[in-house]
């Protein structure tokens, strides 16, 4: 079923259009759900080291079309950075005052992390929003990458940039659930190890929100 799904929602000239029905579809079924960090954890409770109200920020979810098929954009931020360090991301960050909203920010913090100037990207929609454990309300917002040209890293932020298979990310086999200790209770999140890349955390939670809401 998901490999069927999958092909139907990415084939041909015309996918881009057939993924943006699907997410149109998805939010008028979900009715704004969150999900996020506490679906695994619910005993946690959606802002598990954070004490007031969460931050807005947005991811983009941006998807080329190579000739093996779609490819989903991520990056490995810096070792120097103080949160996160060395760890795989979407591109994306904080929503600013200035942004009119996520998809303005999403778009923003990708061509400033790589460089991706924001008229190649064609916006198709988003999945609910996504609660972390640090206190951040997360829009991940879906985009169509047309024309890509080579990435630029920001070195202030991004080690490098790197593209993966849709195939390998919308197959379920490839989604470990995974746990450890932290302050005395077991936390459980998804991993997508990827050859010397490993995807975890919130950036392998919100891609199988991607999942859940395109595919499954």
């Amino acid at each position: 079923m998901t490999v069927s799904l999958m092909n139907d929602t990415f084939a041909g000239p015309d996918w881009a259009r057939q993924l943006q029905r699907r997410l149109a579809d998805a939010g008028r079924r979900q009715g704004g759900r969150e999900t996020g960090d506490h679906t695994l954890n619910p005993e946690l409770g959606p802002y598990a080291r954070w004490n007031g109200p969460p931050r807005d920020a947005a991811v983009l979810i941006g998807i080329v079309q190579r000739d093996g098929g779609p490819n989903l954009i991520l990056t490995q931020r810096t070792g120097h950075l103080t949160s996160h360090a060395g760890q795989v991301a979407l591109p994306g960050g904080k929503i600013d005052p200035t942004d009119s909203g996520p998809a303005e920010a999403a778009l923003r913090e990708a061509e400033e992390e790589i460089g991706l100037a924001r008229e190649r990207v064609e916006l198709l929609g988003n999945l609910p929003t996504y609660l972390t454990g640090s206190g951040y309300r997360v829009v991940p917002i879906v985009g169509a990458v047309r024309e890509a040209t080579p990435y630029r890293p920001n070195p202030d932020e991004v080690e490098a940039v790197f593209e993966v298979p849709l195939d390998f990310l919308m197959n379920p086999a490839n989604h470990q659930k995974l746990s450890r200790e932290w302050q005395g209770h077991r936390r459980y999140f998804y991993a997508m190890p990827f050859g010397e890349r490993y995807i975890w955390g919130v950036t392998a939670g919100i891609i199988r929100s991607f999942y859940e809401t395109v595919i499954r």
